[in-house]
């Protein structure tokens, strides 16, 4: 935590005294049989126990405390919970009463949280936007019109990657798997590129992208303190207002030159890309243009930044672990040849890449807590009440760590996925809760098919046509594997590898 954040720290009781305001009286682990938890300080609560890795930390004190864990962040009551049998009590057998989300400052940022399909409650028009995305984005038929889209993205990456292998350069895969990511999305909804591989305008967008990534998961003194949220203190919100705004006008502008280029055109003319079946939505009146331009500021802001860094986990891992590797390059020269090309729908065929994903998923969840939770009345879990209007973070990271129910679970061994174990039948989906980085429940990932589809085939494209090695002679046990936390977890230092040809 810094400076800054530790002297408002030390100040708030001197501010609370000016405010009249304490401590709700309304947590009290004597009058309910609240879950257990660390004792939280006057005041501020267990703010100091989250520490700089929060997943870390509370992973720490789930040991002590138990599965289903209170602490007291400033005058927010908060639930953590470590296991998937907890999970499943949250997420499925409760999942209409934690419906609701507890919404952070920045997210409410241009107010977002009113129009957003990952923040606003579970009510009619969240239904709509959600039954969008699930008919107009995600669903199989519209996936397997898009595949040829992202065939062509995944080509320019090996493109790329080849000019850099004649070069003798290395290159920085969690960038190159975002530019593949964004411009995949940004081709499938606008028919253009939003970046290249050798311009800066891919850094920009990486850096707005990520500035909002790391202001939604950054603590603010706001989220628990929400009185005083007019100061905005540590300039969270106006951070965000900033990275939001750039990607709104970006988008509107976009909207407002297909609706110029719609008004010159016949039926017949018009594109067939997302953002014109949306027009077509917004125009009959289903939806708003307010509420089209956040959902798109939705998708990108979370589809690229967890997909691509789920690509430079996959590939550090393997780089991290050379015997891994050579098992995966083995499965897509049996399953493909030397120089066959390798198309989406075959991806089935890759037992072992699959099982490499589903472990990386394990290990590096991209959204280490999930998206928190809110409980719109008192909730029995486990044998405990969860107070009305608790936020509920599921750690994740914590349960892809649980030696109850993986073996070795530090390790990364695509092999427990692949039978003799039970957790070969384990699958991402949101059926299993041993293995959930994209939630569970009716406020599921809507993205979910997708990723399915892309981090899998970017990883063919680098394993299956080049040979990598580590810049600057580093090797695999040196690698720094440790994380930087954020509302998705990066590596602490981005994967640079110099490729070699087969």
């Amino acid at each position: 935590m810094d400076v800054f954040t530790v002297l408002l720290l030390l100040l708030f009781p001197f501010l609370w005294a000016i405010l009249h305001t304490f401590i709700s009286k309304k947590f009290s682990r004597s009058s309910k049989l609240i879950p257990p938890g660390p004792s939280p300080l006057p005041v501020i609560g267990n703010i100091l126990d989250l520490g700089t890795k929060p997943h870390e930390s509370l992973t720490i004190l789930s040991k002590h405390y138990g599965p289903i864990m209170t602490l007291k962040l400033g005058t927010i009551t908060t639930i953590v919970i470590s296991s998937f049998e907890m999970a499943k009590q949250v997420l499925h057998n409760n999942d209409l009463a934690f419906s609701s989300r507890t919404v952070p400052d920045t997210a409410a940022s241009l107010g977002h949280d009113k129009v957003s399909v990952v923040w606003m409650s579970a009510s009619a028009k969240w239904r709509s936007l959600r039954r969008a995305c699930s008919t107009e984005l995600f669903s199989p038929k519209r996936l397997d019109s898009t595949q040829s889209l992202r065939q062509k993205k995944v080509e320019e990456l090996l493109d790329f990657v080849q000019e850099r292998c004649k070069k003798g350069e290395a290159v920085d895969i969690g960038e190159a798997a975002f530019t593949t990511a964004l411009n995949s999305i940004s081709n499938t909804f606008f028919s253009m590129d939003f970046a290249y591989y050798s311009s800066d305008k891919a850094q920009e967008f990486k850096d707005t992208i990520w500035g909002i990534m790391v202001e939604a998961g950054r603590p603010n003194i706001v989220d628990y303190f929400p009185v005083f949220r007019g100061l905005d203190p540590q300039g969270a919100r106006k951070r965000m207002d900033y990275y939001f705004g750039q990607l709104l006008k970006y988008f509107d502008d976009i909207v407002e030159e297909k609706l110029r280029l719609r008004a010159s055109k016949t039926e017949s003319e018009i594109s067939n890309d997302l953002m014109d079946s949306f027009l077509n939505h917004m125009i009959d009146g289903q939806l708003t243009r307010e509420e089209v331009l956040h959902l798109f500021l939705d998708l990108f802001a979370a589809g690229i930044d967890t997909s691509s860094s789920t690509v430079e986990w996959a590939m550090a891992e393997l780089m991290h672990n050379p015997e891994k590797l050579a098992k995966a390059k083995q499965e897509l020269e049996q399953v493909i040849g030397k120089n066959g090309k390798f198309e989406e729908s075959r991806i089935p065929e890759l037992p072992y890449l699959n099982a490499v994903v589903k472990e990386t998923l394990r290990l590096h969840p991209p959204v280490p807590f999930l998206i928190p939770r809110k409980s719109e009345n008192d909730v029995q879990v486990g044998g405990f009440e969860v107070p009305k209007n608790s936020q509920i973070l599921v750690n994740v990271w914590a349960m892809g760590r649980d030696s109850r129910v993986w073996k070795k679970p530090y390790s990364f061994e695509p092999e427990r996925f692949l039978g003799g174990e039970d957790q070969h039948e384990i699958d991402f989906k949101g059926r299993d809760f041993e293995l959930i980085p994209f939630g569970a429940g009716r406020r599921i990932c809507p993205g979910l098919p997708l990723a399915n589809r892309s981090v899998p085939f970017m990883l063919v494209a680098l394993l299956h046509n080049f040979n990598w090695v580590l810049e600057n002679g580093l090797k695999a046990e040196e690698m720094d594997m440790t994380d930087k936390f954020g509302l998705t977890l990066k590596k602490a230092q981005p994967l640079r590898g110099v490729p070699t040809r087969l």
